[in-house]
């Protein structure tokens, strides 16, 4: 599934921790894993020392080529001058990537809840799926991935990111968990009880067991399903605490037009509050 993975990288400790993500997923894939360096001109433009923060992309590219090929995995470096997320879409495209691999700039406090606006903007536009991973000092390395979860509401948005969660955690030979929240809040008071309550539960029941289906055909061994109430994100984040799981991957809710630069709210607070990696994946056009 995964032949060629990005790793856009500017030496930072997020883009650290991202490459060794990367590396982890390239060795298991069998992948190549494109290293690039971006140099944005909005920077350059009046900047005296152009010439050396070009360099200086040049060389932080060629150091984390390096650092990957000596775990055995094939790299390949390239520098581009454009405005930072154009550039990796823009690579992305060009070079049949299949996933991008990105750190975020979330550390604590408010800032805990915003993404880097490179990434973010990356997140929302992607055609591929995108994994988003914090800082090493944010939290413990959570590969080789034992515990995968996928967050569905049975939208075919949701739908989008079973094939690449079954595919990973073939793999890895990890634990599927499926997880279907029903948002009673948004729904209004007369939720609890009742004829809606029941066609709700029975469509979460029926979003998980598509994932069970999905995973038991592909030969996933465990697969654990579970229906919680509450607000979703909340509840996905507290599930990734009581369970363990090493890996959240979800699907995006934008289709086309002005809908193509807004994340579906409950994936867009999980890639800003998730404690663990999160893969999001774009529903096909």
């Amino acid at each position: 599934m995964f032949d060629n993975i990005l790793v856009p990288t500017d030496g930072s400790d997020c883009a650290q921790a991202a490459v060794g993500y990367a590396e982890d997923l390239a060795t298991r894939y069998e992948a190549r894993v494109h290293a690039l360096c971006v140099a944005d001109p909005r920077t350059l433009e009046n900047a005296p020392q152009s010439d050396q923060i070009k360099q200086e992309r040049a060389e932080t590219a060629e150091r984390t080529c390096n650092e990957l090929s000596e775990s055995g995995v094939e790299v390949e470096q390239a520098v581009r001058t454009d405005i930072p997320h154009k550039a990796i879409l823009r690579y992305a495209t060009e070079q049949d990537i299949d996933l991008v691999v990105m750190g975020t700039h979330g550390r604590t406090g408010v800032e805990r809840y915003l993404l880097g606006s490179v990434t973010e903007k990356v997140v929302r536009l992607s055609n591929v799926p995108v994994l988003t991973v914090k800082a090493k000092d944010d939290g413990e390395i959570t590969y080789p991935y034992t515990d995968i979860l996928v967050p569905t509401d049975g939208s075919e948005g949701a739908e989008a990111a079973i094939g690449p969660a079954v595919d990973i955690a073939s793999t890895y030979d990890a634990r599927i968990h499926a997880l279907s929240v029903i948002d009673t809040m948004a729904m209004g008071t007369d939720v609890g009880s009742g004829a809606i309550l029941d066609a709700l539960e029975e469509s979460a029941q029926s979003a998980v067991e598509t994932i069970e289906e999905q995973a038991t055909q592909a030969s996933v061994t465990a697969v654990e399903t579970a229906i919680q109430h509450g607000y979703p994100y909340r509840a996905i984040r507290s599930y990734v605490e009581e369970h363990d799981i090493d890996l959240v991957v979800m699907g995006t809710h934008g289709r086309s037009g002005i809908e193509r630069y807004l994340l579906g709210s409950v994936a867009e607070k999980t890639v800003r509050t998730s404690p663990v990696p999160v893969m999001t994946v774009r529903q096909p056009e």
